[in-house]
């Protein structure tokens, strides 16, 4: 329990919610994999309890268990999403910060006032050797940043005494684990900078967070006045010192943000998106499944945050109910927890999401990649067919090996994560190609040398053609021993959340295992609900993160 730890609970919290956000809080700051002894320790729960509480989230999708281990799941982001969602922030200006990034070659954050710290809701980061490393979701200290020093600027008298009492109780700073302990006294002349601040209309940090940063932020006031955001730009002192990122970057910052305040200013209402639905339902379905082992009042309160979202910022109890087809006292008591726990806000009848529900797992989950997306997937299929699963993208004109899952075979097909094979003679190379238009098809073809590999590589570059469209009408490519004779592969296409092909799962097995015919009538629906539920994650993950391919 840290010197912040919340006050005493209201009489009607859910303590089995509690006890679940504590969990997930623990895994966050573990960076998203802990034993489930640690998490005993950790937390101060009881053995059981933890074993009860990481079912309900792997039964949720929330968790993975794997032994005595519990992971984050991509899933879990959508608690997150919901928050981003409400406010809109990325929505609207994410686009003119990765532009402004793109002219100022720095990094660029979007980051919201928590309370005394502040959380990053966007990043565009430039790939260096030396390069931002904050994350979405991250909490970082007021007083060490540029966009807190903005935020300190309009701190009532209330909120500065908080601040104060937040650090005396917590002088190491362990209530911000994303960054290093202070290297000295907490806010020295930090009160001073906010009102220079005030007065300038911007920030400065000149390696506050770390020796080697610098950051310039500005304020994004919107439509009422108030400060919705700030921008900031992040260099390293090997590019700029604090006054040359000042010279260089805040006529450019100034400028993005009158567009960005007349993006929030002219923005149309959201129209509200579909409510999640039926999710009480499956919380008392899965309750009669597994019993004892599934905590209802746990899955019930985290369901509650994701009633929020576009065009459902500011919910009544009603709506909450309503959304989640929870009942009323059932709502009603999962608020209060949240309110509690700082997860969600009230003002009169109205909750909001806060920006504390980032804290659940959003920093580790927001630099996932496809293939820690995919791993747990092919992990499962290679389990259910007993072959070997693999995951590639396309890198040039071949394919590139980026997950893999081999089974334990006296024969088996021995290729390994970073392996590349041409595209056009493999079966994931071939639904990626035939997923491409039809004149950057035809343009690689054009380009590639269809050597033969095995007797039965296609070479002709109109059969090859016309096989790409067989491919692209069946949605899976069937390539026997043409890569290498003996070897047998299935593949089918992995799509991003915008319906782009992005990757290929395939099952791969020497020839004498199954007949084409098998594995079209045995393996193809196992590859397809394998993918589908590879998209179902990159949906979830890539709503306001980039997804990694490689």
């Amino acid at each position: 329990m840290t010197a912040t730890s919340p006050a005493q609970p209201p009489p009607e919290a859910v303590a089995p919610l509690m006890r679940g956000v504590a969990v997930l809080r623990a895994l966050t700051r573990a960076g998203g994999t802990r034993r489930l002894s640690e998490l005993e320790r950790s937390t101060g729960l009881a053995r059981a309890t933890v074993d009860r509480v990481t079912a309900t989230l792997a039964r949720m999708g929330y968790v993975r268990l794997d032994g005595h281990d519990a992971t984050l799941a991509p899933r879990l982001m959508e608690l997150g999403n919901a928050y981003l969602a409400a406010i809109r922030l990325p929505d609207l200006l994410g686009a003119r910060a990765d532009a402004l990034a793109d002219e100022l070659d720095e990094s660029v954050s979007l980051a919201v006032a928590d309370r005394d710290g502040i959380r990053f809701v966007h990043q565009a980061t430039r790939r260096r050797a030396m390069s931002l490393s904050f994350r979405i979701g991250d909490l970082l200290p007021a007083e060490r940043t540029a966009p807190g020093t903005l935020f300190a600027a309009d701190w009532t008298a209330a909120e500065w005494t908080r601040w104060r009492e937040h650090r005396a109780a917590d002088p190491e700073g362990r209530d911000f684990p994303s960054v290093p302990p202070p290297a000295e006294p907490y806010g020295e002349g930090f009160g001073g900078r906010a009102a220079e601040a005030r007065e300038r209309g911007w920030a400065l940090d000149d390696q506050r967070i770390e020796p080697g940063l610098v950051a310039l932020a500005v304020p994004v006031h919107g439509p009422d006045g108030r400060v919705a955001c700030a921008v900031s730009a992040v260099s390293h002192t090997s590019r700029h010192g604090a006054a040359s990122l000042r010279d260089t970057a805040l006529p450019r910052l100034r400028a993005a943000v009158l567009d960005m305040e007349r993006e929030l200013r002219d923005a149309r209402p959201a129209a509200p998106a579909a409510p999640p639905g039926a999710l009480a339902a499956w919380t008392g379905a899965s309750k009669q499944e597994l019993g004892r082992g599934f905590i209802e009042s746990l899955a019930c309160g985290l369901t509650v945050l994701t009633a929020f979202g576009e065009g459902r910022d500011a919910l009544t109890l009603t709506q909450v109910a309503e959304a989640t087809g929870l009942a009323r006292a059932t709502a009603r008591r999962a608020l209060i927890t949240l309110k509690h726990l700082g997860y969600v806000t009230a003002h009169e009848r109205t909750f909001r999401p806060a920006p504390r529900v980032l804290d659940l797992g959003y920093p580790p989950l927001s630099r996932t990649t496809l293939a820690a997306v995919a791993a747990p997937h092919l992990a499962a299929l290679a389990t259910r067919v007993h072959d070997s699963a693999s995951l590639a993208v396309l890198a040039g004109d071949d394919i590139q090996y980026t997950a893999r899952v081999a089974t334990s075979r006296i024969m088996s097909v021995n290729i390994t994560v970073g392996t590349r094979f041409p595209a056009y003679a493999t079966s994931m190379g071939r639904v990626m190609l035939a997923a491409l238009p039809a004149a950057q098809r035809a343009e690689r073809l054009a380009r590639t040398g269809l050597r033969p590999l095995t007797p039965h590589t296609v070479t002709d570059p109109g059969e090859l053609a016309a096989v790409l469209d067989t491919v692209a009408r069946s949605g899976y490519a069937l390539v026997d021993e043409e890569l290498e004779e003996g070897l047998r592969s299935l593949a089918v296409p992995v799509r991003d959340r915008a319906g782009t092909v992005v990757a290929a799962v395939n099952v791969a097995m020497h020839s004498v295992r199954r007949t084409p015919a098998q594995c079209v009538d045995e393996l193809l629906p196992e590859l397809r609900a394998a993918a589908d539920r590879v998209e179902a994650d990159l949906r979830v993950a890539g709503r306001f993160t980039r997804i990694a391919t490689a």
